[in-house]
């Protein structure tokens, strides 16, 4: 996700040289360096003391010993962006103190294209000005929205951050439905994507919510309706709440654990 964000940032004409990174993985901040020529920091408080934002882009099982380790008390305009999924604001709070600017962002998979969506809560002690510059950044790698409860970053979590899992498995099981009605694997594999591509490019276009779209799709007595038919007798969308609530709640316990 960090390579995404460098790569989305530096595309939107931000300059390779105000980007400062730093990895325990001296491979990883060497490719980092080598491919978008950004700065590199031999250690995180050498990051810290350079910069003004930083992105928190580590795993969330080694968070609490990476901000723990930081001295802030010189850098009184320091905001911190948080990407770890599960790890509460008041956490990090606790962990840098309770005065720091703290921004808890939820990207998905899809920034590696700069396609992503991303939910994004700030904590009282975040600026107007430090807001805008953390949409900024997320917006290089896609959508970008605002939540005002911390507690909807759970949902978030549900819905577009395991998203991506959900409509790759929907893809996968087009594909193998078209491979049992006759079709070759390929030919089945790249409908499939290039029609999950083009829905989702249609949603997006057209202002019209995804309910009358499917409406619009689907002739009376045809065969849309057929197949619609089979979902809804599965009932299809209690399928996806109990899903989702099941995510929902799993993100809930993982918080619980990892912000203690």
């Amino acid at each position: 996700m960090a390579r995404s964000l460098i790569g989305g940032l530096i595309s939107s004409r931000v300059k390779p040289g105000s980007i400062y990174a730093a990895d325990v993985n001296t491979d990883t901040l060497s490719a980092l360096t080598t491919d978008f020529s950004i700065q590199a920091c031999e250690h995180n408080q050498q990051l810290l003391d350079s910069c003004s934002i930083i992105v928190l882009s580590v795993k969330p099982q080694v968070m609490k010993d990476v901000v723990s380790a930081l001295n802030i008390s010189n850098k009184t305009d320091v905001m911190f962006i948080t990407i770890a999924a599960g790890i509460r604001v008041e956490s990090i709070q606790n962990w840098l103190g309770q005065n720091t600017a703290i921004v808890r962002a939820m990207p998905n998979t899809p920034a590696l294209v700069q396609t992503g969506a991303t939910a994004l809560y700030a904590n009282a002690n975040t600026s107007a000005e430090q807001k805008e510059a953390a949409e900024s950044i997320l917006r290089a790698v896609g959508l970008a929205l605002w939540v005002d409860e911390e507690s909807q970053m759970d949902a978030v979590t549900a819905l577009s951050g395991s998203g991506p899992a959900y409509l790759f498995l929907v893809m996968e099981a087009m594909e193998e439905a078209g491979i049992n009605l006759g079709l070759t694997q390929e030919t089945s594999r790249l409908l499939a994507i290039q029609t999950a591509f083009g829905t989702a490019k249609l949603a997006l276009e057209i202002e019209e919510s995804p309910a009358t779209l499917r409406e619009r799709v689907t002739s009376p007595g045809g065969t849309t309706e057929q197949a619609l038919r089979v979902f809804n007798e599965s009932e299809l969308k209690a399928i996806f709440n109990k899903a989702m609530t099941a995510a929902r709640d799993r993100a809930i316990e993982l918080a619980n654990e990892l912000g203690k």
